[in-house]
């Protein structure tokens, strides 16, 4: 195959290069396999992305060559790539502001993999409005695993359902999960934080020795961090249906209910990390499970 290979994406010219070069070589997974599953999973994907900051991270040496975190547009993006200016507040390296890109469509989403930008990060809020999502990321200390992620992903679906929240699960694609819920886009981040913080720290008091919400990692062996500052107004969240950089393509995966508590009664391995290609055939077979995430939820009550 050619070094680069000139295509037409939606209206959009684009020159595609090193089709072959493998990024996840315990597999030989391609960058054209990589363009590929992103072309393929546009239609579930680009409606999470759409209107949010996307941070990238690039594995432009496969991902045992290194990375990098990107969140301004590069030197060479094209005019027709969407960039909003945001300010930065807090930046380490004393930026005021950053022009992010947005992905939008799919020309945009075949441009950003053939930069190797594996994984897809957002954050919880659209540009110019208050977030619209609720994260929790359930991160297990070793040695516990996926199945005590979905034993208190249970939980917190329960208590969230008596607050009249609803949550949606996902797989972080690596050790982990992560609960997504539907909110109005009312109330700022700090309200949203603190929310999400209390009910924390409500279930690490009536399960203390399964969770934990405090973010020493001393305290964190055999259970589950329940890492509420996924909603702070900096932090970015991996994108549902991003690649991920692990020994294999693995995918940040929405899960149905039934295979969660399926994967805390440890019946089957249902909460697993997901490959490109299952996760393709799942979105064939069931669509988007976190649709209900594109449209508006509840107002967090404030206390």
């Amino acid at each position: 195959m050619p070094d680069r290979v000139k295509v037409e994406v939606d209206g959009r010219a684009l020159e595609l290069s090193n089709l072959d070069k493998v990024l996840y070589p315990e597999v030989g997974f391609t960058k054209g396999e990589v363009i590929d599953y992103y072309t393929r999973i546009a239609p579930v994907l680009l409606p999470h992305l759409a209107d949010r900051a996307l941070t990238r991270i690039r594995f432009p040496n496969g991902v045992t060559g290194g990375s990098f975190f990107e969140k301004n547009a590069p030197a060479a993006t094209p005019d027709w790539v969407r960039t909003e200016t945001l300010p930065v507040p807090g930046s380490s390296r004393g930026r005021e502001t950053i022009d992010y890109v947005v992905a939008d469509d799919l020309p945009t989403l075949v441009w950003l993999a053939n930069l190797a930008a594996l994984e897809l990060h957002t954050p919880q809020w659209r540009i110019g409005a208050h977030p619209d999502l609720m994260v929790v990321d359930l991160d297990p200390g070793p040695p516990a695993t996926l199945r005590q992620c979905c034993r208190v992903a249970l939980l917190l679906r329960d208590r969230l359902t008596r607050d009249g929240v609803a949550a949606y699960p996902k797989t972080s694609g690596k050790k982990g999960m992560q609960l997504c819920c539907p909110i109005s886009a009312t109330q700022d981040a700090e309200v949203v934080s603190g929310y999400a913080r209390r009910i924390a720290q409500e279930l690490e008091q009536a399960h203390p020795d399964l969770i934990v919400s405090k973010m020493a990692k001393n305290l964190r062996p055999g259970k589950v961090f329940i890492d509420w500052s996924q909603n702070n107004a900096a932090k970015t969240t991996v994108a549902p249906y991003s690649l991920r950089a692990q020994s294999m393509p693995a995918v940040s995966t929405p899960l149905t209910w039934d295979e969660v508590e399926a994967g805390a009664a440890g019946k089957r391995p249902s909460a697993k990390p997901y490959t490109a290609g299952e996760v393709l055939r799942r979105v064939e077979k069931s669509g988007d499970l976190l649709a209900p995430l594109l449209d508006a939820g509840p107002a967090l009550p404030e206390r």
